[in-house]
């Protein structure tokens, strides 16, 4: 059986979601952040060298890096499913929003979140240029999903389980107004409505309400 150790209110979010959709068991040991750092505590950090959520095992091995995780579970213990092979018409639309969650999505919400701790006034040049990559990020999605139902196309599939955290939960960290992209909140609206989403995050965060609107 995998065991999943869960950050609250973090992206290994991702990985409960990705068992339960899939049906597979899981073992859950759920972590809570430092009141003060608001960083993993000693005990998850002492699992692997860089001490961040998710991390699994598995028969012997630790995994770390959610992506990483994901393709790992997909292959080893979901037959393959949720995510698109070469033959689907929408594979490379799969293979591209799949990685755009953790290479543009969420980096461009953490840059935002750290320029904006530093203080920086609006007109910051820094400041501007951040909230603009985060401005354009958001409308490309907002125009993907305005298309399709789901990020790879008419199809639910480990793109969305990659993505959905970055617009919703880490919203805690750096609160993004979702008003200008219905798009967007019609699309979290399908995602909140499916059984294994709302299993997953009553079990890894039963203290948070999901952030889909």
């Amino acid at each position: 059986m995998l065991t999943i150790h869960h950050l609250g209110h973090s992206q290994s979010e991702r990985i409960l979601w990705l068992c339960e959709e899939l049906g597979l068991p899981y073992d859950l040991k759920r972590y809570q952040r430092d009141p003060v750092t608001i960083l993993a505590p000693p005990d998850l950090r002492a699992l692997h060298p860089l001490g961040a959520a998710p991390i699994i095992e598995d028969d012997g091995v630790v995994l770390a890096e959610s992506a990483a995780i994901v393709e790992y579970v997909i292959v080893k213990h979901g037959n393959g499913r949720l995510r698109l092979g070469p033959d689907h018409p929408d594979y490379a639309a799969f293979l591209y929003w799949f990685h755009f969650a953790n290479g543009n999505l969420q980096p461009v919400v953490a840059r935002l979140m750290m320029v904006n701790r530093v203080g920086l006034g609006p007109d910051h040049p820094v400041q501007a240029a951040v909230q603009g990559r985060l401005d354009r990020v958001m409308a490309l999605v907002e125009a993907r999903l305005s298309e399709v139902s789901y990020l790879a196309g008419e199809d639910f599939t480990a793109a969305d389980i990659m993505s959905v955290f970055s617009l919703t939960t880490m919203r805690l960290f750096q609160p993004i107004d979702l008003a200008p992209y219905p798009a967007i909140r019609a699309y979290l609206q399908r995602v909140g409505a499916r059984p294994a989403y709302r299993r997953a995050m009553h079990k890894g965060d039963p203290d948070l309400a999901p952030m889909l609107a």
